[in-house]
């Protein structure tokens, strides 16, 4: 005479069961819900979690690093409009040294419309360097040139141009 011993716990939620074959029947149905659960939540909260914030910029810790920016500014609004005057108190002079009067002067000879932008610097305490675009009318297009201004302190927090864009 063989006896078969069976326990069961009702729950409102879920039954524990301790016969083997009666129950494996409801945890197989309960794996294949665990599948299909995890299948159509995890792809869906992916797709919805997936849109990032951009990393927050490094904190800038040298003041000289803003002062070089507005450098940069200014030198990038005198090319825009065509003041050369003022284009050249900016530069370092290396720089000055190394360009000719007539390149400058067709440097900053007033185009039609032009504009600049300046995108976020890199380098070292003294010596900075801004990705620049360039942007000038010709005809009915706008064209952009990718370039780089480096700006360096020339002491008592003076900062110039010694590469142009």
């Amino acid at each position: 005479m063989s006896h078969k011993l069976t326990l069961e716990y009702e729950h409102p939620i879920f039954t524990i069961c301790t016969d083997v074959g009666r129950c494996s029947k409801a945890l197989t149905g309960i794996k294949w819900a665990i599948v299909i659960l995890l299948v159509t939540v995890f792809p869906v909260q992916a797709w919805c979690g997936g849109h990032r914030q951009p990393a927050k910029a490094p904190a800038v810790t040298d003041p000289g690093y803003v002062l070089a920016l507005g450098t940069a500014n200014r030198f990038l609004h005198a090319w825009e409009i065509g003041d050369l005057e003022s284009g050249m108190l900016l530069l370092s002079d290396r720089a000055r040294t190394t360009l000719n009067a007539d390149a400058m002067e067709e440097y900053f000879a007033a185009g039609e419309d032009r504009g600049f932008e300046i995108q976020r610097g890199s380098g070292r305490a003294g010596r900075y360097r801004f990705p620049v675009a360039l942007v000038t009318k010709q005809k009915n297009t706008a064209r952009r040139i990718a370039t780089e201004i480096v700006l360096v302190n020339t002491g008592r927090n003076e900062w110039a141009v010694d590469r142009l864009p």
